[in-house]
């Protein structure tokens, strides 16, 4: 499928954030999808993954959610410790309440594209925004009706604000995916996210891929499993078509 594709720039509360946006090129409109970026920040392989998504029939968009610093990329092949001190000072200057104004930017951006269908919308995190699906999900309870995140972290957090206490406000269906051996996932997270997502009623699916390690899915990175992967994409794209495509009553 060929897609249209363009980098743009949307302003927000806190200035204009640089944003790759992909959607096929053909007749629209399309649900739409923001895609939340991990802690290694914005660069082509988060591009790829937007097309991956766009290619199924989608409008997505992945803000470069570092926008507030400049302009921030990691030359990944050559980490090593002092560049992974400065990922996560990166990481760490975000907030909630920062990225929850931010999404309610890319929502406003995304309401006034001609290719962006009216009605539900969806999100995917990977890594550190696994808060942020979690937290646009139950902001935007009548728009965010499909919900991802791949080895989130900071979802369930010892603090009054923590995203998991708010699930009672959400109206999607989740997908958590976990790493079975994740070291940035605390044990006690995921029984106390799937008592959080049970009480609250919803649709969920929560997994742990047996040896996915941290960053699985990202197919330029040293954890990429391509059979997990492929898994988690199908799993993803499906979480999608059935929450956010009008089916005819001869599909249902």
């Amino acid at each position: 499928m060929d897609l249209k594709e363009n980098h743009v720039t949307v302003p927000t509360k806190h200035g204009l954030c640089p944003s790759f946006i992909a959607c096929p090129d053909e007749n629209g409109p399309f649900p739409a999808i923001i895609f939340y970026m991990d802690a290694p920040g914005f660069r082509e392989e988060v591009c790829n993954m937007a097309r991956r998504i766009a290619k199924r029939g989608y409008y997505c968009i992945a803000p470069d959610m570092y926008y507030r610093l400049g302009t921030v990329r990691f030359d990944l092949p050559r980490r090593d410790d002092s560049m992974t001190t400065v990922i996560k000072a990166a990481m760490n200057h975000l907030s909630h309440a920062g990225v929850n104004e931010d999404t309610d930017a890319w929502i406003q951006y995304l309401d006034a594209q001609p290719e962006v269908a009216d009605g539900p919308m969806g999100c995917v995190g990977h890594c550190m925004s696994g808060r942020y699906i979690t937290n646009a999900a139950t902001r935007h309870p009548h728009r965010i009706k499909a919900a991802a995140a791949f080895y989130g972290v900071g979802i369930v957090i010892d603090a009054e604000d923590s995203p998991h206490l708010f699930l009672d406000q959400a109206k999607a269906e989740f997908y958590y995916s976990f790493g079975e051996n994740d070291a940035t996932v605390p044990d006690e997270v995921i029984p106390v996210l799937k008592n959080a997502l049970k009480k609250a009623k919803l649709k969920y699916f929560v997994e742990q891929p047996k040896g996915a390690l941290h960053g699985y899915m990202f197919a330029e990175r040293t954890p990429h499993h391509p059979r997990l992967a492929d898994a988690g994409w199908k799993r993803l794209l499906d979480l999608f078509d059935r929450n956010l495509k009008k089916r005819s009553k001869k599909e249902k």
